[in-house]
């Protein structure tokens, strides 16, 4: 499962002992499971582990100094490090028998159940995965390769505000709102309209050729600088509309997950800001595993108390979209993993004849 280069740090000076292991992986599935740091009495008492409650101790203390494990000031308990969970993710989780899909989440993946519309099979299924895990579930839309722009707005907000309207040929209306330092010259943004339009117009959203396009040598510095810090609402494919994510569970994540409320009012703002979760899942679309972040692997500090489970779905040599799950760190990885792969790998099935 694939992470980011650093991941492997927590591994540079030794892999864990097995005792190391059996001892970290009692604390991260208790705390999956209850949320409440996990106290060494209670591993002692648990069964698995073949060591007196002393050494269990000790093993938790050289844990937390590697810096798996942290100690809440407010518990006797120790809970996991998004270090922890990664080496858990890592290095145990391949060797956990795979957790079977509910009934439900069987018959939602077989293919009979996906039928009719595509869209109403995204949703359908990013409804079932969440319903399956009790975190958020959101599957992106395959993309519209054809789309072209067919016309461009540059509309000045408030003095320092300016959005960009982008209306492609498939009908798709798409919406950037860009801040600056100091104020927008109003005659700057109808410029800016009439020179986009007339470089963009009939030309595929995000392609190289309208990049291109809008490098013009004549501009001014100023015309220059301002295009560039709008052009991404042309040249970003996944700066998409509404309909490019399907997002099943949010009432559910809401309700199971009270005590993490911060990161969950933050991945709820991100559902609103689509471009930017969409860029976020760009990175599972070329890969040919499941991909994870956790924690302070998420590029945004507001996320960094979530973790993101990922898979692309596609037809051969044609990645389309991910399916994928969010969360509190405090997870049940495998089940996320299980249930994305499973997820991932019945919708390729069934796009199959709709693409090929």
């Amino acid at each position: 499962m694939s992470g980011t280069p650093g991941d492997a740090a927590h591994r540079d000076d030794a892999v864990l002992s097995p005792r190391q292991e059996t001892i970290l992986r009692a604390v991260v599935e208790r705390f999956v499971a209850t949320g409440q740091p996990v106290a060494s009495k209670h591993l002692a008492r648990s069964g698995g582990i073949a060591a007196s409650p002393s050494t269990v101790r000790n093993e938790l203390a050289r844990l937390e100094d590697r810096g798996f494990l942290r100690h809440p000031h407010t518990s006797a308990g120790r809970v996991p490090t998004d270090a922890g969970y990664r080496y858990y993710v890592d290095e145990m989780l391949p060797s956990l028998p795979a957790p079977s899909p509910g009934v439900a989440l069987r018959a939602a993946l077989q293919p009979g159940a996906m039928r009719a519309e595509v869209t109403d099979a995204l949703q359908r299924l990013a409804d079932d995965i969440s319903r399956a895990t009790e975190l958020l579930g959101v599957v992106t839309a395959p993309a519209a390769p054809s789309a072209t722009v067919r016309h461009v707005e540059v509309l000045r907000l408030q003095p320092t505000a300016v959005m960009v309207v982008v209306i492609t040929s498939t009908g798709d209306v798409r919406k950037r709102i860009h801040t600056f330092s100091r104020p927008v010259d109003p005659g700057l943004c109808d410029w800016a309209r009439a020179f986009l339009n007339e470089r963009a117009e009939g030309y595929p959203v995000g392609g190289g050729t309208l990049e291109g396009r809008l490098r013009d040598p004549s501009l001014s510095v100023t015309e220059r600088a301002f295009v560039d810090s709008i052009a991404p609402a042309l040249l970003d494919p996944d700066t998409a509309s509404a309909e490019a994510l399907f997002v099943g569970g949010r009432a559910r994540l809401l309700s199971g997950h009270r005590t993490d409320v911060d990161v969950i009012d933050a991945l709820m703002e991100r559902l609103e800001e689509r471009y930017a979760l969409l860029a976020l899942l760009r990175g599972a679309l070329t890969r040919h595993e499941v991909y994870l972040r956790i924690g302070r692997e998420l590029p945004e500090p507001e996320l960094q108390g979530l973790a993101m489970v990922a898979a692309n779905y596609g037809v051969p040599r044609r990645n389309l979209g991910t399916v994928s799950l969010f969360g509190p760190t405090r997870m049940d990885y495998p089940l996320a993993v299980a249930t994305v792969r499973d997820a991932a790998a019945a919708l390729s099935r069934y796009l199959e004849d709709v693409y090929e």
